[in-house]
């Protein structure tokens, strides 16, 4: 009977292939970084832009393209699942961390709803940048995506900033983060899946 066990050295390059697989599989994935960057991105500058500088009451009401987003995902998603053959270790961890994050997220908001209304605008954008950071930091720790950990770092600076800042203005804190922690990371990662499934 032929040995099938494997030495070190094969144990070694079929870990590094798997981990080089899952990076790939998650450049992919990155797709959603694009999605919710570019919809947080508009919301928060129509809501801004219409709602504080022209007047528009109505303006927040374009928030509820967010949860035509999580509809989206949601059936991408199940699709993308019925044809993935093969589900990575890693891609279980950054999908426990997401959605660790979305219920941190809802928590928060149903807490510091019951702030008085000075107090609720104050703390709520800086909290929600607090928050965008840790996701985005550790998705980009698994896949050492430093594009990522900077976004990351990027958001809790925002954050800190925005503490101390006009809440008026804090839509647009939402908007650079947006930018750095989701856009452009979402881009280099496509563009990294890119190279590496034709190269």
């Amino acid at each position: 009977m032929e040995d099938q066990t494997m030495t070190g050295q094969e144990s070694l390059a079929l870990i590094e292939s798997m981990i080089n697989k899952a990076k790939n599989h998650f450049s992919e994935n990155g797709y959603f970084y694009l999605v919710w960057g570019w919809v947080v991105l508009f919301c928060s500058l129509f809501h801004y832009f219409i709602g504080f500088r022209l007047g528009f009451e109505s303006a927040s009401n374009v928030w509820v393209l967010t949860w035509l987003a999580i509809i989206y995902q949601v059936v991408y998603m199940i699709r993308k699942k019925k044809n993935d053959r093969v589900k990575t270790y890693t891609e279980d961890i950054i999908g426990y961390i997401w959605i660790v994050f979305a219920l941190a997220l809802m928590i928060t908001l149903v807490i510091i709803r019951q702030l008085p209304n000075n107090g609720f605008y104050t703390v709520l954008n800086p909290l929600i940048l607090a928050l965008y950071g840790i996701p985005t930091f550790l998705c980009g720790m698994i896949l050492r995506f430093n594009p990522l950990k900077v976004g990351g770092i990027g958001c809790w600076v925002l954050a800190m900033i925005a503490a101390f800042t006009d809440p008026l203005h804090h839509l647009l804190f939402i908007a650079v983060a947006m930018v750095i922690a989701w856009i452009i990371p979402g881009y280099l990662l496509r563009s990294k899946f890119k190279k590496e499934n034709h190269a």
